[in-house]
């Protein structure tokens, strides 16, 4: 087991690495958001490697691939020793249909639903506590459209009220059945409203130099000694220096990158930010990627950024941002990069 740099999650005593794997892209395929087909071989392999390589944490949720994203990390888990197990990190709230695993998942957190939501997942993922149980989305009581945001979303009268499933979570943290609790996707409003019921352990947003639009909850964790981990740091594979305009427009209708807009209408300022990381990157000596998650990593207030890979080649190509420190002079010609080619939104420093 190699040692890689830690850093408190808030209050919750635990002390993560600064990169987590993320298991959304090996989920496998049939259902709405797959990034198509996998190995589920080489996805043991990459989890394994990931941790034999200092990674001590694994995000994951029920709805990734409609519970077998779980079924993977557990049998991850099984190969390895005891006391080198990763802490685990799931999420609720995005229910599916076993039935018809390509329709809409509905967003909710039902009591009922949430308790059965946890106990699948306790039972995949072959636990007794999950380190880390998170809200995947709002309760909007309405279909799940990811947009990679929070904004124009629609409220069914159906839906539970952020207080009564904040309460919920925190019965659970009381019960045992978790650690520490933590809300996905939330606008600062929503953490604080939440905080006024129980702390928020943690937050989990989208963050990365194309989409910058958290910086907002990102100030507010920090203000609140909450921890902060972020998804998708490489854009969903747009910031790792490999990514072209014709990897773009080969992917296949059941990757879900094929109709965003970050893959289609705002393809070439997102591919340009990416080869502007380039010279940085020989700077350093290190890849694209690995320049992308660092600068996620920079930003004041953040604790740890979740990255996929879907082999353990894809595990080396962004291992090392966890240690890689950005001087002064790349953070600003970062920015000053991010003006020019206009990508995405959000400041283009952190303050």
């Amino acid at each position: 087991m190699s040692t890689l740099p830690t850093l408190p999650l808030g209050t919750t005593g635990m002390h993560i690495t600064r990169t987590g794997f993320g298991s959304w892209a090996v989920s496998g395929p049939g259902w709405p958001y797959s990034w198509g087909a996998t190995d589920d071989a080489d996805s043991l392999a990459a989890i394994r490697h990931a941790v034999e390589s200092g990674v001590n944490w694994i995000d994951t949720a029920a709805y990734y691939g409609l519970g077998h994203s779980e079924e993977v990390v557990a049998k991850a888990l099984a190969s390895l020793p005891a006391g080198d197990r990763p802490y685990v990190f799931t999420k609720a709230g995005l229910v599916g249909d076993p039935a018809n695993p390509t329709a809409p998942a509905i967003r909710t957190m039902k009591p009922a639903s949430v308790r059965r939501e946890l106990e699948g997942s306790l039972r995949r993922l072959g636990v007794e506590a999950i380190d880390l149980y998170q809200v995947h989305w709002p309760d909007t009581g309405e279909s799940f459209a990811y947009s990679g945001g929070t904004d124009g979303e629609t409220v069914s009268p159906n839906a539970t009220p952020l207080e009564e499933y904040w309460q919920l979570m925190a019965d659970l943290k009381r019960e045992g059945k978790v650690r520490a609790i933590g809300l996905s996707n939330h606008s600062v409003a929503e953490l604080e409203r939440a905080e006024a019921v129980a702390h928020v352990d943690a937050i989990q947003p989208p963050f990365s130099a194309v989409n910058r639009s958290a910086a907002d909850t990102i100030a507010w964790a920090r203000a609140h000694d909450t921890g902060v981990i972020v998804y998708s740091p490489m854009q969903s594979g747009l910031l790792t220096g490999a990514f072209t305009a014709e990897r773009a427009a080969s992917l296949g209708a059941d990757d879900w990158r094929s109709t965003h807009p970050d893959f289609t209408t705002r393809l070439a300022a997102n591919l340009a930010l990416a080869e502007a990381l380039r010279p940085v990157a020989g700077r350093h000596g290190v890849s694209v990627a690995e320049v992308a998650v660092a600068w996620t990593l920079a930003w004041p207030g953040l604790t740890g950024a979740i990255v996929g890979a879907r082999s353990a080649a894809q595990v080396d190509g962004w291992l090392g941002a966890g240690s890689l420190t950005l001087t002064e002079a790349d953070l600003s010609e970062i920015a000053e990069t991010i003006v020019r080619t206009g990508a995405g939104e959000g400041p283009a420093r952190g303050a």
